[in-house]
């Protein structure tokens, strides 16, 4: 029982606590902006479409999806995804958002190198974080010590994907704040469009944050296996 109520538990709340008061705040803010008109008139379909046209990106398709906040520029496809509410929406959260993900678009288009990097990364991330948990554990019910390395390997796999998302979301949002301040929105509704987008900076950084603190448990697990041996 000790490896599934052992006090490194605590890392693991604390990372959880930290998601959920992100995410709480996205949320939040959203649900502030999205109820302020830009006085514009401007969907977020139009303003990423003049994004993408302003920036070389003509070829970059723009599709309406369901869901909330599920907007995402797809580099497989070359398609840049917007949640209904945002596609239709001139609100200043939807202008933000239809921005951010134009962003990523023309990140796609310049070969941005953390993009690329975590283009590459992406399916190492995928295996690793799947197959880190149970190697590691069965590592711990063997007291197998390599196995316990590959675990802590794989998982470290899946940080370094979290880690190299932060500058891709934080270029994307710069990209959109200088797009919309140059061109579109007065400085009172970019404060909301700020305010968007760095709340929805946080939870990447929350998520990263919440990675590095599992990897760290998984470590102090092992080291504590190790003198226990």
């Amino acid at each position: 029982m000790f490896y599934y109520w052992d006090p490194t538990y605590a890392l693991v709340i604390v990372g959880l606590l930290i998601c959920l008061l992100a995410q709480a705040r996205v949320s939040s803010a959203y649900a502030k902006w999205r109820d302020v008109p830009s006085r514009t008139g401007l969907t977020g379909a139009q303003v990423a479409r003049r994004t993408l046209d302003g920036n070389g990106c003509s070829d970059v398709r723009i599709e309406a999806i369901s869901g909330k906040l599920t907007d995402h520029y797809d580099p497989r496809d070359g398609v840049l995804r917007l949640s209904s509410e945002v596609y239709a929406s001139n609100s200043i959260a939807a202008l933000g958002i239809a921005a951010h993900e134009a962003g990523h678009a023309i990140q796609d288009a310049r070969d941005y190198a953390p993009m690329r990097i975590r283009a590459t990364l992406v399916p190492i991330a995928n295996i690793g974080s799947q197959a880190a948990i149970p190697l590691f554990m069965l590592g711990l019910i063997m007291s197998w010590e390599p196995l316990l390395k590959i675990g802590i390997v794989c998982f470290t796999m899946a940080v370094l994907f979290y880690l190299v998302t932060l500058p891709v979301e934080f270029n994307a949002s710069g990209r959109a704040i200088a797009v919309l301040s140059a061109d579109y929105l007065p400085e009172d509704e970019m404060r909301g469009v700020r305010a968007m987008l760095s709340a929805a900076a946080m939870t990447y950084v929350a998520a990263a944050l919440q990675a590095v603190l599992q990897l760290l448990r998984l470590v102090l697990l092992a080291n504590s296996r190790r003198r226990n041996d």
